[in-house]
């Protein structure tokens, strides 16, 4: 690194290291790992330029050097002197008006990416460095995925989440393109392109299986990101592309003359797509939502969801990005849409799947784990796969992907061994932990009418099977049914539902309530959350408590007796917890997130079995399941219901097991009585 001292040349120090020679195209060397070079010269910017240190200015600049630096490539020939380079016996002003020509020849040949009045923001002595860095290395000739891995990761590093603008990852996005089988002759459309991830991977397939004719088009109300999405796909090799700056949900007749002349509703063969999401950035405005079915308020009559004539005042975007996508289709195109998962099973969303299965054919639904977007948005997602076509629907393809590639800080995690050592492939290269290429495989093999076995991997749902329009996979998770149906053979078992126990008066069920913050900390009574639900008890001290007349108004409705069982019913990574109420905790008020539940008959079940059960492992598999994620919110619901209860028919090993959880439940509390009193007796 040199010194920028103001008694010396800056641009002579700047490249101390200057070359003895020119450097010709014939001498380029193939590069195999842009992303690194990007990497560093990155770091560079960040630590060295002055003016240029925020991510997005600073890909704006890369992107104008990496443009330089493939037109000088594609307009030399072998025999000739490269301009992208540093050249011996040239000062500061030669070389800057040189790398700024050609520039001006970059802003000609690609007047839709770069404005006229653009420049490369940087001090020749700063550029020279940058330079150096790449100026021996072809680019133009680069592999596609090296091209690839370096704009992805420069672009995710310098935008991620603004306005609900998330980076789908790349396996998620070759997981649908396996799928969906983008082809010769095809019409495909990205309506919420950003900065072209989905249609430079598509571009990349085509080109791979030497697909022509083909249509590939973009929208985006980001002028930037639409900028880099024409970008991305020129490097890519994109002859023929059409990328607009348009909102894809306004109405189309607004759109720009050029942009109605190429995208038209139902004329595309194929969308692959993840729309912006969330409640935060609704779409409003009477002639937005006008359009669509989605933009008036539906109700439920006699289990079924009608339209009415009321307009709604707001609706998330991703909500009428379904429909949008639907309309651009044509008879018989394909979509793939990442979405919320709170779409597939929310019984407030219910009227949105509804439509979606009376106007187009379900082809599956594949479950993405809580990591996918992680660490810039905890949001759970699912990919939906339609066809639009108006016809019986007689199965789906489900899968619960858990495993996705990286951790939630977006860290790599590979496969292991029992012993915690790395899985390693014939190469010696560790194997990637990533369930989404076994996943694309079970999902041709169904569409294909080939797939046997059934997992959580790829399993089949018969339209007969799916109850009250809920298409969250793990709801169905094909594992744990397995299992259910193991135990109920085995002749040991007799299977219950909670909601059978409830039904038949052998159990009790209240909710708690919400007592308002304002009373948190006016005294001493416990005003127990989800939170304070840890190891089978109530914390000793939790962090909420309230005043003796708020515990009397809420003190006979709520009726809490020993031997009754908490039980988390709402509340993120929480739900499923349980605690067995004892003669230490009776004077408290319950949240609203927590389920009491008392057994009312001993001759099935006891309270000490019931809580045992709630904390097995096929118990807590169902709870797990049948948990629905409302951006990043999860509940359980009235789903509690739902739950299968292996019940010993021999009642003295359910006597056995009682008295054993009854015994380490009254030796929890006698600690806690010690530590009560040694506190008691203290300073």
């Amino acid at each position: 690194m040199f010194m920028k001292d103001n008694n010396i040349d800056l641009f002579t120090a700047a490249i101390l290291n200057k070359p003895n020679r020119e450097i010709f195209k014939k001498d380029l060397i193939p590069i195999n790992n842009l992303k690194v070079v990007f990497r560093d010269i990155r770091d560079y910017f960040a630590g060295n330029v002055t003016g240029i240190t925020r991510d997005e200015k600073i890909a704006q600049n890369i992107m104008r050097l990496l443009f330089c630096k493939i037109f000088d490539e594609q307009n030399k020939n072998d025999s000739e002197i490269v301009e992208f380079s540093n050249k011996p016996n040239e000062n500061a002003k030669e070389f800057g008006g040189r790398i700024k020509n050609l520039f001006s020849k970059v802003k000609k040949k690609y007047p839709d990416i770069f404005e006229n009045d653009e420049e490369i923001e940087i001090l020749p002595e700063d550029l020279s460095y940058i330079i150096k860095l790449i100026e021996e290395y072809s680019i133009f000739n680069a592999d596609r995925d090296v091209i690839a891995d370096a704009f992805e990761e420069l672009i995710g590093r310098a935008f991620r989440g603004g306005e609900g603008q998330f980076f789908t990852p790349r396996n998620v996005v070759q997981m649908m393109i396996d799928v969906l089988q983008p082809k010769s002759n095809e019409k495909i459309i990205d309506p919420a392109c950003g900065s072209g991830g989905f249609l430079a991977h598509i571009l990349k397939q085509l080109i791979k299986t030497k697909a022509d004719n083909y249509t590939i088009c973009g929208l985006d109300k980001d002028l930037f990101l639409s900028k880099l999405a024409k970008i991305y796909l020129t490097l890519i090799g994109g002859k023929t592309y059409s990328i607009f700056c348009e909102n894809s949900l306004e109405q189309p007749k607004k759109w720009k003359t050029e942009t109605q002349n190429i995208i038209k509703l139902n004329t595309f063969d194929l969308i692959l797509t993840n729309p912006p999401f969330g409640a935060k950035i609704p779409v409003i405005g009477e002639s937005l939502l006008k359009q669509y079915n989605f933009g008036y308020r539906w109700k439920e009559e006699n289990n079924n969801w009608h339209i009415t004539k009321e307009l709604l005042d707001k609706q998330p975007p991703q909500v009428l990005f379904i429909e949008r996508c639907i309309q651009l289709l044509k008879e018989g195109g394909r979509l793939g849409i990442v979405l919320p998962e709170g779409i597939f099973g929310n019984p407030s969303d219910r009227y949105i799947l509804e439509y979606i299965q009376n106007n187009t054919k379900i082809i599956g639904v594949v479950s993405l784990s809580q990591e996918t977007f992680q660490p810039s948005t905890h949001t759970k997602t699912s990919v939906l796969f339609l066809e639009k076509k108006k016809q019986n629907q007689n199965s789906v393809f489900m899968a619960i992907a858990k495993s996705i590639g990286h951790n939630k800080n977006g860290k790599e995690t590979y496969k292991l061994n029992k012993d915690g050592s790395y899985i390693i492939d014939k190469n010696n290269n560790k194997i990637i932990d990533d369930d989404l290429p076994e996943i694309s495989n079970n999902f041709k093999k169904y569409l294909n009418g080939k797939l046997k076995t059934y997992g959580r991997l790829g399993f089949k749902i018969n339209k007969n099977e799916l109850s009250n329009y809920i298409y969250i996979p793990e709801f169905y998770n094909p594992e744990i049914t397995n299992r259910l149906k193991e135990l109920e053979k085995s002749g040991i078992y007799n299977l219950m539902s909670f909601g059978e126990l409830l039904n038949n008066n052998y159990i009790q069920i209240k909710r708690g309530n919400e007592i308002g913050s304002q009373f948190y900390g006016t005294g001493i009574i416990p005003f127990v959350r989800t939170t304070d639900i840890v190891n089978w008890e109530i914390k000793m001290d939790p962090i909420k408590a309230v005043a003796d007349e708020i515990y009397e108004q809420y003190k006979s409705l709520q009726d809490i007796k020993a031997n009754d069982i908490l039980f988390v019913n709402d509340g993120t990574f929480l739900i499923g917890r349980a605690a067995f109420i004892t003669r230490l905790d009776e004077k408290i008020i319950i949240q609203s997130h927590l389920k009491k539940i008392r057994v009312l008959k001993n001759d099935i079940l006891t309270p000490y079995y019931l809580f045992y059960l709630l904390n097995t492992k096929i118990v807590k598999q169902q709870i797990e399941s049948k948990t629905f994620v409302q951006a990043t919110i999860s509940t359980l619901g009235n789903r509690l219901n739902d739950l299968i209860l292996p019940i010993y028919k021999d009642k003295q090993e359910i006597q056995k097991i009682s008295v054993e959880i009854q015994n380490i439940i009254e030796e929890k509390t006698l600690l806690r009585e010690r530590s009560i009193k040694l506190l008691d007796n203290g300073l």
